[in-house]
C-alpha cells in the first residue's frame, strides 16, 4: 500500500497535464495487473481521529495539527518492495515534472495476507 502526503502545496490547482499523466500511469499499472485500487483523500478537516489511550476512547474532529496532509493512496500487488518503490517513484516524478512547487512524500507499506498468520 502506498500513501502520499503533501508537504508543500502550490497555490494553484493540479494542472490538467498532471492529472492526465496520473491517469496514464494508473492505466499502465492496471494493464500490468499490479494496481488493485487507488483514490484521493479529502482534507483532514473533513475527517476524525480516534485514539485509545489509558483504556479511554477519544474522538477528535479534523483538521489535524500536522503540517503534512495525507492526500491519496494506492494498493498494488507486486512481487517485491523494489517494484512498489519503482511505481511510487514514477508517481512522485509526475508531480515533480508537471506541478512546480509541489513537494510530498510517500510511504510504501506491506499489507499482511493470510500467509503471514500460519
Amino acid at each position: 500500500m502506498i500513501t502520499v502526503t503533501v508537504t508543500q502545496q502550490p497555490a494553484t490547482p493540479p494542472p490538467a497535464d498532471l492529472m492526465e499523466a496520473i491517469a496514464k500511469l494508473g492505466a499502465e499499472a492496471t494493464g500490468a495487473g499490479v494496481l488493485l485500487d487507488q483514490g484521493g483523500l479529502a482534507p483532514s478537516a473533513q475527517g476524525a481521529r480516534l485514539a485509545l489511550t489509558g483504556g479511554r476512547l477519544s474522538v477528535t474532529d479534523g483538521p489535524f495539527a500536522e503540517t503534512k496532509e495525507l492526500i491519496s493512496y494506492a494498493l498494488y500487488q507486486v512481487s517485491s518492495k523494489e517494484e512498489a518503490v519503482e511505481w511510487t517513484s514514477r508517481f512522485l516524478k509526475l508531480h515533480r515534472d508537471h506541478w512546480a512547487g509541489w513537494e510530498g512524500e510517500a510511504d510504501v507499506l506491506r499489507v499482511f495476507g493470510p500467509e503471514d498468520f500460519a
